[in-house]
């Protein structure tokens, strides 16, 4: 037979991105050497290298099974059908529930790596603000789906709300890194969630009227 035979496979490449994407998600990208992450995927260093390129293709690849894997879940939850005021309570429980799994790393991969290297890694960060924008339109969706059902205030800027609520979910992976504590995100969400309740004018108090002096 003539040319060689390509060497076979020996490692399930999703298997090993997803170990590849925890170890990032748990140090961070400058703090996961090439030793990390081949100790973390199981995998030879030349295996690495030709499977997935250097440690950044590695790492915009491992953003990218983030948001296929992790942020899709999320996703779903604020894309689901009905009222679009359930749909971003729903987000927001369920990023509470898996900011609380003892299993995961903390925080958010998309949020963390913002923070660590916004300005300084242009392939990452433009993902991550596609990614953010992708957020923003999904929020934007469901207040438009809450504004049609009555559900919130139509005056309100719908965009306006849409960018404050994809802040919001940002800070709140921030603070879960930092106190991951049920009884402090619930606080938070609570306080981002009151920006959908529809504002119900109150009567103006009537003046007590006095007795006419004689």
């Amino acid at each position: 037979m003539l040319g060689t035979v390509a060497r076979r496979r020996e490692f399930d490449g999703e298997v090993a991105l997803d170990r590849a994407m925890a170890a990032f998600w748990a140090k961070g990208y400058d703090a996961t050497s090439i030793d990390d992450l081949v100790a973390s995927m199981g995998i030879q260093r030349g295996s690495l290298y030709a499977a997935f390129g250097d440690k950044q293709a590695l790492f915009l690849a491992a953003l990218d099974r983030y948001e296929r894997v992790v942020v899709r879940e999320l996703f779903e939850a604020l894309e689901g059908p009905g009222s679009g005021v359930e749909a971003i309570r729903r987000f927001f429980r369920l990023r509470i529930e898996r900011s609380l799994e003892p299993r995961r790393p903390l925080g958010c991969l998309m949020t963390n790596s913002a923070v660590e290297l916004s300005g300084r890694n242009p392939g990452a960060s433009a993902k991550i603000g596609t990614s953010l924008a992708k957020l923003e339109r999904a929020f934007l969706r469901a207040l438009a789906r809450a504004r049609d059902a009555g559900e919130i205030d139509a005056t309100r800027d719908p965009r306006a709300v849409a960018r404050f609520l994809t802040s919001s979910a940002q800070g709140l992976s921030v603070i879960a890194k930092v106190a991951p504590e049920r009884a402090v995100l619930e606080d938070i969400v609570a306080v981002i969630l009151s920006v959908l309740e529809r504002g119900r004018p109150t009567a103006p108090r009537r003046r007590r009227r006095h007795p006419a002096a004689h």
